[in-house]
């Protein structure tokens, strides 16, 4: 229980073409959670719709704008904030992840102190396909163009200020002000949807560098007690069966997955000619209107003093990779025996880190195979897994829109095991 006068600001960030009513059930789920806790609640809005195309450290500069004038707000009302809590749903857990680095390097954090950091679905690794070879090169050549800087950051293909390096690399630094901020709270927290989340894949929300979860008939899931099969068991996520499907199994099993996801097929082959065409006329658009928001927001001394050094002690790493990458609906491919990561001309064999290293001891524990993922990818995990991230793999089956389910972004009877997560999450709030 806090001192009276003093409260807990809870923070919540939208994802990509979000609006604050994606989480309003996140906020009531808390609110219901902790009816006679002092918490306060404020859900970012000054990065909605669109906004969210002007990349990474533009929407995090707003949003910390919105956090800084809120607490005076509170201050102004009797009330001081000596907690502060932050929840990012997809692109908002990379948002929130920049808004820690900018309130740890403006000394926010030695008057309020970080408790919880939470993502729902985020893509801590980016969100190009694991592919290797000429389908990386073609495939994972075309995302990032589409969504302006944002894009760009997410596919990894941007060269961040003067780092030389993609921005998500940039951020798993362990001399950035990110982790050094990231580190300072009590609980670090990530929900990941196993299968069906179109937008996040398991590996990038998970921070993995393998998927267990291609196959479902070909492993045993384990699920935590009292959590209805929704959320699996962190020390054991999945096993391989050992008994083998035989024929007529495999291919009734492939059959009834086929049926069942036939009307989705038939409105994916409809929609996608007319809807793809649009799609990237907009991504014209939108481009050229992120554009002139970034300008004007560079223009603008409202923001510079969030313009501040990004790695500390003079620690720099030059030359890291840049992939061109697209998160597609190909199926992912896996690394040999032995890999480095995926390559580009921008890597050289001499820079590898331990990421590597420790990547592969890894893959010689592990029963699946590991992903195509890039040397900078490899050494985002190594960094964020040092962090203690507590990760909790989550089974959406009601809906097969589980991006949106994890967060109950609307009312549909089919998301309601989104309320499980919700449940196991407000249990392990720290107050």
């Amino acid at each position: 229980m806090s001192d009276k006068g003093t409260c807990h600001l809870c923070v919540f960030v939208h994802g990509l073409w979000g609006n604050p009513s994606h989480l309003e059930r996140v906020v009531l789920a808390l609110k219901e959670a902790y009816p006679d806790e002092p918490l306060e609640f404020l859900v970012a809005e000054k990065n909605i719709g669109n906004s969210t195309y002007d990349g990474i450290e533009v929407g995090a500069e707003r949003v910390t704008q919105e956090i800084e004038d809120y607490i005076k707000k509170l201050k102004d009302e009797g009330k001081k904030v000596d907690k502060l809590s932050i929840t990012g749903y997809s692109l908002g857990g990379l948002v929130g992840r920049y808004v820690i680095g900018l309130l740890y390097s403006r000394g926010v954090f030695d008057e309020v102190k970080p408790y919880n950091f939470t993502t729902f679905a985020t893509p801590h690794l980016g969100v190009r396909a694991p592919l290797a070879g000429w389908a990386n090169d073609i495939w994972n050549n075309i995302g990032g163009k589409t969504l302006s800087t944002t894009g760009l950051q997410l596919f990894t293909v941007d060269k961040f200020r003067d780092t030389d390096r993609p921005l998500l690399a940039v951020m798993a630094d362990p001399n950035s002000i990110f982790v050094r901020g990231l580190s300072e709270f009590k609980r670090r927290t990530l929900y990941a949807n196993i299968v069906n989340d179109r937008a996040v894949p398991w590996y990038t929300a998970y921070i993995t560098r393998t998927d267990p979860f291609v196959d479902l008939d070909a492993i045993n899931i384990n699920y935590v007690p009292g959590y209805e099969n929704v959320i699996l068991d962190s020390n054991s996520l999945a096993t391989k069966k050992t008994e083998q499907l035989t024929y007529l199994q495999s291919a009734y099993n492939t059959g009834a997955n086929i049926v069942s996801k036939a009307p989705l097929y038939l409105l994916f082959g409809a929609v996608i000619p007319i809807g793809g065409m649009a799609y990237m006329v907009n991504s014209g658009i939108q481009n050229f209107r992120s554009a002139a928001r970034i300008k004007l927001h560079e223009e603008g001394k409202l923001f510079e003093s969030y313009r501040m050094p990004l790695l500390l002690e003079g620690a720099s790493r030059s030359s890291d990779l840049a992939i061109e990458s697209m998160n597609g609906s190909e199926p992912e491919e896996y690394l040999a025996d032995g890999h480095g990561g995926v390559q580009t001309e921008s890597i050289k064999k001499s820079e590898k880190g331990s990421a590597e290293t420790d990547a592969e001891t890894e893959d010689a524990k592990s029963e699946f195979p590991t992903l195509a993922l890039t040397d900078d990818q490899f050494y985002m995990i190594e960094n964020l897994d040092r962090l203690g991230i507590d990760k909790y793999a989550v089974h959406i089956q009601k809906a097969s829109h589980s991006h949106a389910a994890i967060v109950v972004r609307t009312t549909r009877a089919a998301f309601t095991e989104g309320k499980i997560v919700f449940r196991h999450w407000t249990e392990r709030f720290k107050l």
